[in-house]
């Protein structure tokens, strides 16, 4: 086996955001942009000899040619045991788990819930040890090793067949090609009752989960389908493409129309659900019922002793800060600690690593455990039907009950995206310039207690992270947060949050648009979104 040192020039635009590396698809296609990048991840991992690298990802276009790639440099750079999913598929969390039964780490191709294709985007990221993102120093690293590269090296390998579940020697690299499903769906079966769910379905009980042409399409037909039982079809747009069948892989009630049209319609069923691009991501819909992401995170842990794999109780929880304070009620009734963080799932890795947290959620449609550590959307899922089936409830019984003994955090989030760079950053800008006269201000009959620009120190490394997010907090729980998110790959996205408190009895069936329509105009006029950006109606809103 040879192995080749190819010159190159530096890439200066490398540096990874809170997601990994994500652009353009033809950006990768550059000649050496990929390589350059993926030996920077080699040059900063230094794994050592004899361990083993996981690499997989969600499908999209440039998958396998990415991770043939990948493999090669893999044993250029002295890596001698890779293990790949089978055709180069593996889901974010399924990777995490593979990673944690002992590998030194693991590269995933995924984009996330951003489009692929020719035209769409592209992603790469490295997973540590735990399974989880690497922390923060080492995608700075890894952007200042990739600003200074002139080679990278990769080794000239004999063939070697994707498609085929075992073991090949390919020169001296042992390549594992495995089941990327099998290892995933067993993990599920130690912490779900399983029994308790085919009864469910068995009763009559009617699923929709649409996959959305992406990598949990196989991951939902074996468990929903195939182990519990739920009837062949339930899984929609279960074979993943290289485009996503030209949809955008982002289970929200905008992108994941074909669902939500279902679920709303007048033959709407018991349960929906969705997922997005590389599986970590996901919605749950009752009948005619939209169960927000931050109310699902509090449902999830009111409800856990319910369920096996957390039957003996929760550490605590944490949600990242723009995420609605639903779970803090929770917590504080249960009493356990509730983290906030900066938006992220490395930061939730440390706690739960420590063994602070087992919950963990974001309001961009994420959820975990200790299980992995990444968020987990059919985990998510598993884990709803599993609290239906022993409460006997419906999804909306669930949450209305909920709501009764915690109180309502009405919520919803603007999202602004392709916002040209200069435009978003002269909104925050403006927003940071008005932060210290706001306390004590009234702004749509409610007083401002506080407001700042979030910043983050790590309870168990020490680490600080500034800038996260401009929060405005008023007297009566209120919130209104702005960020700039950093996984687009385009312009910037602009995201404005919105939560309102309610305790109530009365207060609490509003519609959230009724609910929360004062103080979206506060927050709209506050940025001055439409005069900075020009955009009078939000890209989506949730």
């Amino acid at each position: 086996m040879g192995v080749t040192i190819v010159s190159t020039s530096p890439f200066a635009d490398q540096r990874p955001g809170t997601s990994g590396l994500r652009k353009r698809t033809p950006v990768f296609q550059q000649p050496h942009y990929l390589e350059n990048f993926v030996q920077a991840l080699f040059d900063e991992a230094a794994i050592p000899s004899g361990s083993s690298l996981v690499i997989g990802g969600d499908g999209r276009f440039l998958n396998r040619e990415a991770i043939g790639t990948i493999i090669r440099m893999a044993a250029g750079n002295g890596v001698t045991h890779v293990i790949v999913g089978r055709g180069g598929l593996l889901s974010t969390p399924a990777a995490s788990h593979l990673i944690r039964q002992g590998s030194a780490g693991g590269i995933i191709l995924s984009a996330s819930h951003n489009p692929g294709g020719p035209d769409g985007d592209f992603g790469i990221k490295y997973n540590a040890g735990n399974g989880g993102p690497a922390p923060e120093s080492f995608t700075n690293a890894v952007a200042t090793r990739a600003a200074s590269l002139t080679s990278y090296r990769i080794a000239e390998l004999p063939a070697f067949d994707l498609e085929a579940i075992g073991r090949q020697q390919v020169g001296t690299l042992t390549l594992d090609i495995v089941d990327p499903v099998r290892a995933y769906a067993d993990l599920m079966a130690t912490l779900f009752d399983f029994d308790a769910i085919r009864a469910l379905f068995a009763s009559g009980f009617r699923l929709r989960m649409d996959s959305m042409h992406a990598v949990t399409g196989p991951y939902a037909v074996e468990m929903l389908e195939r182990r519990l039982g739920a009837p062949a079809g339930t899984v929609i747009n279960a074979v993943p493409l290289p485009d996503f069948g030209g949809g955008h892989p982002d289970p929200n009630l905008t992108y994941a129309h074909e669902l939500v049209e279902e679920m709303f319609g007048e033959h709407a069923l018991d349960f929906g659900a969705a997922s997005d691009g590389d599986g970590d991501r996901n919605m749950i819909l009752g009948q005619r019922f939209f169960v927000t992401p931050s109310d699902s995170l509090a449902v999830l842990a009111a409800n856990a002793t319910l369920v096996p794999g957390y039957r003996s109780g929760l550490a605590g929880v944490a949600r990242s800060m723009p995420t609605s304070a639903a779970v803090d009620a929770v917590a504080e009734k249960l009493g356990i600690p509730c983290f906030e963080t900066p938006t992220g799932w490395k930061f939730f890795g440390n706690l739960l690593d420590a063994g602070r947290i087992t919950l963990c959620g974001e309001e961009s449609f994420g959820t975990g455990s200790n299980h992995v550590r990444e968020k987990d959307g059919l985990w998510a899922v598993l884990f709803w039907l599993n609290i239906v089936a022993v409460r006997g409830m419906s999804v909306e019984a669930i949450v209305r009950e909920h709501w009764a003994t915690y109180g309502r955090n009405y919520y919803t989030r603007y999202d602004y995206e392709a916002v040209p760079t200069d435009a978003a950053n002269g909104v925050m800008a403006h927003l940071r310039a008005a932060l210290a006269a706001l306390p004590g201000t009234s702004l749509g009959g409610r007083t401002v207690h506080a407001a700042d620009d979030f910043a983050y120190t790590d309870p168990v490394d020490g680490s600080t992270s500034a800038k996260q997010g401009i929060r405005v907090l008023f007297t009566d729980g209120a919130r209104i947060v702005y960020r700039l998110s950093g996984t687009g790959t385009e312009g910037a996205t602009i995201r404005v949050y919105i939560e309102s408190r309610e305790t109530a009895a009365d207060r609490l069936g509003m519609e959230t648009a009724v609910a929360l329509r004062a103080l979206v105009d506060v927050a709209l006029g506050l940025a001055e979104i439409v005069a900075r950006t020009g955009r009078t109606e939000p890209t989506v809103i949730t």
